[in-house]
C-alpha cells in the first residue's frame, strides 16, 4: 500500500523523551511532519533533531496538557505552521505508586488530570480541527495494560483507573466521530523499558525480576516495539479499524 503518512502532520504529546519521542521519530521516518508537545525544555531540541534526521518539518511546543485553553491554542499554532494535524498520539502520562490509603487528594487529581483530562483535551482539539476542516484523521491514545489488570507488587490505583478510562474514552470518541472519518483507537503497552522505568529499576532491582518472570516473552518491551502498531493505526492501512484497545505486552495479560 502507498505510504499514506507522508506529507501529513502528527501531534505527539509527551514527545520530548521516552515512548512519545520514539513514536514521533517513527512517524517522521514514514514522512510525517511532527509537532511535539511537552513541558520539558528539551522539546525544541528534540524537534530539531527530528528535522535533521528525517528531513521533515518538526516543531516543539511547551504545552501543559491539563490546560484546555493552552492545548487548543497549541493545536491552532500547529495548524498554521505545519497544517491541520491528521494524526495524534497521546503519550503524556504520569504514575504515582503507593498504598491507596496513603494517597492524597492532590496526588489522585494530578494523575487523573494528566493521564485522563490531558488525553481528552488533546483529542478534543484534534477532533475539532478535523471536523472544522472536514478532514479524516486517526488518534492513537496511549493507555496501558494496567487498565485491564492490576500490577504487582507495586500499587497504583490512580494510574490503573486513569488508563482504564483512557481506553474507554477512545471507544467513546471513536463512535461519536466515526461518521466524520475520524478514527480513535488506544494501545495498551505492558512493561516498557524507558529511561524513567530504568531509573526505577535501578532503585528497586527486584521489580524487574518479578515483572519479567510473568511475561511469556521473558523481556520488557523497548519503546521501538510499539512503533509498528502506532504507524499502522495512524495510516490508511487501518482505515476500518476504530474503537479498539490493542494490548501489546509480550503476552502478560494472557496469563
Amino acid at each position: 500500500m502507498t505510504n499514506t503518512l507522508s506529507g501529513r502532520t502528527a501531534v505527539v504529546t509527551g514527545g520530548a523523551r521516552g515512548i512519545g519521542l520514539t513514536l514521533a521519530r517513527s512517524l517522521a521516518a514514514d514522512g510525517m511532519d511532527i509537532a511535539l508537545f511537552d513541558l520539558l525544555d528539551s522539546v525544541d531540541d528534540a524537534a530539531r533533531q527530528i528535522t535533521d534526521d528525517y528531513g521533515v518539518k518538526a516543531s516543539g511546543h511547551r504545552v501543559d496538557v491539563t490546560d484546555q485553553a493552552v492545548v487548543a491554542d497549541a493545536f491552532r499554532s500547529v495548524g498554521d505552521q505545519l497544517g491541520i494535524p491528521q494524526a495524534l498520539v497521546t503519550a503524556a502520562g504520569i504514575e504515582i505508586n503507593g498504598d491507596s490509603v496513603d494517597v492524597t487528594a492532590e496526588q489522585w487529581r494530578k494523575v487523573i488530570d494528566v493521564n485522563l483530562s490531558g488525553t481528552f483535551f488533546a483529542a478534543q482539539a484534534f477532533g475539532e480541527g478535523l471536523l472544522r476542516a472536514s478532514l479524516p484523521g486517526s488518534a492513537v491514545l496511549v493507555a496501558s495494560m494496567s487498565g485491564s489488570i492490576v500490577n504487582v507488587p507495586q500499587w497504583a490505583a490512580s494510574y490503573n483507573a486513569s488508563k482504564a478510562a483512557v481506553a474507554h474514552l477512545g471507544k467513546s470518541l471513536a463512535v461519536e466521530w466515526a461518521a466524520a472519518g475520524i478514527r480513535v483507537n488506544s494501545i495498551s503497552p505492558g512493561y516498557v523499558l524507558t529511561d524513567l522505568t530504568r531509573a526505577i529499576l535501578d532503585q528497586q532491582p527486584e521489580l524487574r525480576e518479578g515483572w519479567v518472570e510473568k511475561i511469556p516473552q521473558k523481556r520488557m518491551a523497548a519503546p521501538e516495539d510499539l512503533t509498528g502498531l502506532v504507524n499502522f493505526l495512524a495510516s490508511d492501512a487501518s482505515s476500518y479499524l476504530t474503537a479498539q484497545d490493542i494490548v501489546i505486552d509480550g503476552g502478560y495479560t494472557a496469563l
